[in-house]
């Protein structure tokens, strides 16, 4: 049975509240570091449910105006009589266990920097934003889903006690979930709806992260009297730059140089440039490697005859990498719930992060699961509604699976 076959969980009413639920919260500006009206509006809908969200200090650690929220919505008896609901585990039920299963769900308030207004419109049934810039699914979408969760279980009941965590400043190196602190969890796994394809791919590898940022220092001069005399930091910078294998280094590695900013006025020689630059890898020992050969450009860089400058590198491990097996809990829960729902797990390799990084670091067992969002952090960024919707069919289905397996640790 495949998802456009299955009949779905979700209601007319339910879908509509989905569909005009995520297109105010993108219309809602939340880059990162400035979360708090999209933070207002979760907990106005959370609240208008009885359910209450609370903020931990994170904000000024990480440099937002929020900081993370976690809700909880405790299990209740299933009311509903939709499709499937006899067979629905029933909350307080799961096979050898004194209390119900514990679930977390976990999707950031902030987007990439948006580039235009955001204006949602359908098109050929799916949201996309009417100017040139991005739309804010990642992850909007995720925050919608979640939402439309806690509504239709506050009214049907759940089988398991769900956790409603949204973070700040993901988009930022994971700086909201690298600060939260997970021991005000309980859940026994949880999920992350945070990759960009389609629904049932479930991201088994993700890579280890580490900033890389350089301060070039030259000597100012005016450029047309005495260019002689000045030492132009940007030269370096580009010379270095240059000089770098950027791009995808091989199957597990990548390196970019995200930003570089210097120089004064156009008839300056330029006295100081910084460089940000990021390496990832599977391998943390080809990322150390790819690292290394970074620094050692700028450094030749500076050095060339024509530059003469000074560098200053700092690098950062920002976050950590992961490998999950397949014989985990809380990824077969996954497998199970997205069968449920007429998907076939698909296990991916991802170079991209999230904030489960950052949690199973930190000792908490989460999966990240595609929710069907398309071109993420770029204008032409799109999610259907369709896809909207099998993800709240799949978060419903993950509640059951969990009700019905073993929890895979207890905290």
């Amino acid at each position: 049975m495949t998802p456009d076959t299955r009949p779905s969980r979700v209601s007319s009413l339910e879908r509509r509240y989905l569909s005009g639920t995520f297109a105010e919260l993108c219309r809602i500006e939340s880059p990162s570091g400035l979360e708090r009206a999209c933070a207002d509006r979760v907990i106005a809908e959370l609240r208008a449910l009885g359910v209450s969200a609370q903020e931990d200090d994170a904000a000024a650690r990480v440099g937002s105006d929020c900081g993370n929220l976690l809700a909880r919505i405790p299990a209740a008896p299933a009311t509903s009589s939709g499709p499937g609901a006899a067979d629905r585990p029933l909350a307080g039920t799961t096979a050898g266990f004194a209390r119900p299963a514990r679930i977390l769900l976990c999707a950031h308030l902030d987007t990439v920097p948006l580039l235009a207004p955001v204006e949602p419109v359908l098109v050929d049934g799916c949201w996309e934003n009417a100017n040139d810039g991005v739309l804010g699914a990642d992850n909007k979408a995720a925050l919608a889903v979640m939402l439309a969760l806690a509504r239709h279980i506050c009214r049907e009941g759940s089988p398991v006690d769900v956790e409603l965590l949204f973070t700040v400043c993901e988009e930022t190196a994971l700086a909201g979930a690298r600060a939260f602190d997970s021991s005000r969890l309980s859940s026994d796994f949880g999920y992350v709806f945070d990759h960009a394809s389609p629904i049932g791919e479930v991201v088994l590898d993700s890579p280890t992260h580490f900033r890389i940022e350089a301060s070039f220092h030259g000597a100012a001069a005016h450029a047309g009297i005495r260019p002689e005399q000045g030492r132009s930091a940007i030269l370096a910078a580009a010379h270095a730059i240059a000089a770098m294998r950027v791009g995808r280094l091989d199957e597990q590695t990548t390196v970019n140089v995200g930003t570089i900013a210097g120089g004064s006025a156009m008839n300056v020689v330029p006295e100081r440039c910084s460089v940000v630059a990021e390496a990832r890898s599977l391998d943390e020992s080809r990322g150390e490697a790819a690292v290394a050969e970074v620094v050692d450009r700028m450094h030749e860089a500076a050095n060339l005859p024509q530059c003469e400058c000074d560098v200053d590198i700092a690098v950062q491990r920002t976050f950590s990498g992961f490998h999950l097996t397949a014989g985990r809990a809380a990824v077969r829960v996954a497998e199970q719930a997205l069968r449920a729902c007429g998907h076939e797990p698909v296990p991916i390799v991802s170079g991209g992060a999230s904030d489960a990084n950052a949690l199973l670091a930190d000792g908490v067992e989460v999966v990240n699961l595609a929710n069907g969002t398309e071109r993420n952090h770029e204008p032409g960024e799109r999610v259907s509604v369709a896809a909207l919707e099998q993800m709240l069919d799949v978060a419903l289905a993950l509640l059951d699976a969990a009700a019905q397996a073993a929890p895979g640790r207890a905290r």
